[in-house]
């Protein structure tokens, strides 16, 4: 493989920008990054938090193999991700990807390919606490 994967638990707390700087850009002119965050509202709700569950012995496994998907889908060097589990407040990082690459386009394209098969194959599953009560929400992610 020619890049390097960073996958970080972030059971209390994400810190995008520590998992940023761990990436090695050595051959990079570009690092794309996409933060998720908690929204204040869902629809006419007040969210008060999300909760995430995780299938804790498989998650860094299944992060880990998406970025390795992507790096040889993409060509990019370099793949940094986090996720939270448990309670995260409104504005809070949720999830944290970073991609390094020689050029912009690739980084965009893997980015936004990590995110959309993270939703879908990441062992994690959302309740919704807001204040007209509680919902899980379907599927992975």
């Amino acid at each position: 493989m020619n890049g390097r994967i960073i996958i970080e638990e972030a059971v209390n707390a994400l810190d995008e920008n520590a998992l940023k700087a761990k990436l090695p850009l050595d051959g990079c002119g570009a690092v794309v990054s996409f933060l998720g965050i908690t929204r204040g509202t869902e629809g006419d709700s007040e969210v008060i938090r999300l909760e995430f569950d995780a299938w804790q012995e498989q998650l860094a496994s299944v992060l880990h193999g998406l970025a390795e998907q992507a790096i040889g889908l993409h060509g990019v060097h370099c793949v940094a991700m986090a996720h939270r589990v448990g309670s995260v407040g409104p504005q809070e990082p949720i999830v944290s990807i970073h991609v390094g690459s020689p050029h912009r386009k690739e980084a965009f394209r893997a980015c936004e390919w990590l995110i959309d098969e993270l939703k879908k194959q990441a062992p994690l599953w959302k309740k919704e606490v807001t204040t007209e009560g509680a919902t899980w929400k379907a599927g992975l992610g």
